[in-house]
């Protein structure tokens, strides 16, 4: 059942992949007819590739739930692999509605980044810890990941429009901070890159150090490291000396990951740039000569419609609700808890500036991804540095 579950998952990523393909089809075919034209059949068979891609990865779901007894959301791998799902599902939703093969190429990748990121992770299914014997797990988590999923979709849709709206042919402020996130992605790329070279070679160190709670433990490095463990000491002979020390309260081992992502990332954005000889942001730009500004912008804003109750009722409300039943409080200034509330707050701001202050158009692209990086700020720094009763996440 596990090794179907794999097989399952890794269809759906091929399948994404192919999809990504043909959406980018749909939107170059010289016979549209106009900006509002519907689907091409390169966007017809383009969403069907993904509507099945989306059955294997429910199938993937599924499978694993039976296998391990229950959801599968309850570590790094696993709630990774079911926001990517989600998000996929949400675009199949706004598809349909909108018809809109353009938003597949900027969502459907981001899908991709999120299957290869959990990839690195490890998929072993593992009892529950007692903290998440509840069926709140299922209840918190999983609604959580779905409202930052329709969210993601407003990411998709504001890049969209940035590219499209952004005048790619000179430098300036807005074509510097469009060009920030398109390295933020290979930066994504970056660390899928180098945890798979370093798994190839099965890179492994072994360090003795002490813990926020003064007791020494062991742990293992799965890559050279560059940050070494709260008063650590080296065991396996022959790897490499930490560069610097870092306190117990941040997670070394994990902050090590982060910094060799930004290392490799840095070099691989080097290349495409050396590659392209010119701006990521103005490469794809003739891709999206046909969309229209308005349909993309009333898309991120019914994604943050709906996707912001969803999130508020997963991450704050339901969460609070487990937390007063597992650790007797409501609230406990958690990182993780923090960044909910951020995004929460940040949303709502969001909401307010465009009822109130007629934020539309690229204020609004750039509010849907700053509000993205807000997300997977909480998704991969929180969990995967800072130190809190969320770690088990990591």
């Amino acid at each position: 059942m596990v090794s179907l579950s794999q097989n399952l998952l890794h269809a759906a990523f091929f399948l994404y992949l192919a999809a990504t393909v043909l959406f980018a089809g749909a939107i170059k075919d010289k016979r549209a007819k106009s900006k509002e034209a519907g689907p091409n059949k390169w966007g017809k068979l383009a969403i069907l590739i993904t509507l099945i891609g989306f059955a294997s990865q429910l199938g993937y779901f599924i499978t694993r739930w039976i296998a391990g007894g229950h959801a599968p959301v309850s570590n790094m791998f696993e709630f990774t692999t079911f926001f990517g799902m989600s998000l996929v599902g949400a675009f199949i939703v706004i598809y349909f509605i909108y018809q809109t093969p353009f938003l597949g190429v900027f969502t459907m990748p981001v899908a991709l980044l999120l299957i290869a990121f959990a990839s690195m992770f490890p998929n072993d299914i593992s009892p529950l810890i007692p903290a998440l014997q509840s069926e709140w797990l299922y209840i918190h988590v999983t609604t959580a990941a779905i409202g930052q999923a329709v969210l993601a979709v407003s990411f998709a849709a504001g890049v969209l429009y940035l590219v499209k709206d952004i005048d790619q042919t000179k430098p300036s402020k807005r074509t510097f901070w469009l060009e920030a996130v398109m390295y933020g992605l290979v930066v994504t790329l970056g660390f899928i890159i180098i945890s798979s070279v370093f798994s190839a070679m099965d890179y492994k160190a072994e360090f003795n150090w002490i813990d926020k709670g003064d007791q020494q433990v062991k742990v293992e490095y799965n890559m050279p490291a560059l940050t070494g463990p709260h008063k650590g000491e080296l065991l396996t002979e022959g790897k490499f000396d930490p560069l610097v020390e870092m306190p117990a309260i941040i997670n070394a081992k994990k902050l090590n990951t982060v910094i060799w992502s930004f290392i490799v990332g840095s070099i691989l954005y080097a290349l495409i740039r050396l590659i392209l000889r010119k701006r990521i942001g103005a490469a794809i730009q003739p891709l999206v000569k046909k969309i229209s500004l308005d349909l993309v912008d009333e898309i991120g804003y019914r994604s943050v419609l709906i996707g912001f109750p969803i999130f508020t009722l997963g991450a704050l409300i339901f969460a609070m609700i487990w937390a007063q039943i597992a650790w007797t409080r409501f609230w406990g200034w958690d990182p993780k808890e923090v960044w909910a509330l951020i995004t929460f707050l940040f949303y709502a701001a969001f909401l307010h500036l465009r009822l109130s202050k007629g934020w539309h158009g690229e204020k609004s692209a750039w509010l849907a991804v700053i509000g993205f990086a807000i997300i997977m700020f909480n998704l991969v720094a929180v969990n995967l540095i800072l130190a809190g009763l969320h770690s088990y996440a990591g």
